[in-house]
């Protein structure tokens, strides 16, 4: 089920996201999801978690390929447009504006303290969303090895995400493969 949304709506939509997202593109994925799945019911639940994994695969800025891949899906070339604009205007706007004014400010002890109380926020809405992701995508404990390895090699020992993704790939085509020849 897919409703049609006007492009200022998406353009509101994405504003609000981009506006009240602290901490970047993960960061945003609850309150995406609540605007688009839940307020709009512009798509479902499971698509938009689909768009989620195909916007992480994409290279560039995450919010970024959401509102394009979101805006395309409901509206072409112009909900791109509505959705993306939506979604950068205010961050550039804080940005330029704390570009101006850092200097000025950026030895201050309360300042500092504000950034570093914000951190444990910003992991924790980056949390939320891997655990609906893992719940998706039928993580189990059987199967949890797989992203645990995966983090190991790219913390511990320095391996490029590029060659864990590409691991995993073949091993999902040789398991999958395995399986349908036993069956």
């Amino acid at each position: 089920m897919q409703i049609m949304a006007s492009l200022l709506s998406l353009f509101v939509s994405f504003f609000k996201i981009g506006t009240f997202t602290i901490g970047g593109g993960y960061a945003m994925i609850p309150l995406m999801e609540k605007e688009l799945v839940e307020r709009h019911a512009w798509m479902e639940r499971n698509n938009f978690l689909d768009l989620v994994a195909l916007s992480q695969s994409m290279p560039g800025v995450f919010a970024v390929n959401m509102a394009t891949s979101i805006g395309y899906r409901l509206r072409g070339v112009r909900g791109v447009v509505a959705a993306v604009l939506g979604n950068i205007a205010m961050p550039i706007v804080i940005i330029l504006l704390l570009a101006m004014f850092f200097q000025s400010f950026s030895d201050n002890t309360v300042v500092r303290h504000i950034f570093m109380g914000l951190r444990p926020a910003v992991v924790a809405l980056i949390a939320a969303p891997v655990f609906t992701l893992a719940r998706t995508a039928r993580l189990t404990w059987r199967n949890a090895w797989i992203p645990v390895l995966s983090a190991l090699l790219i913390t511990l020992f320095g391996v490029s995400p590029v060659w864990v993704i590409l691991a995993a790939a073949l091993l999902g085509v040789f398991w999958g493969r395995m399986r349908t020849t036993t069956k």
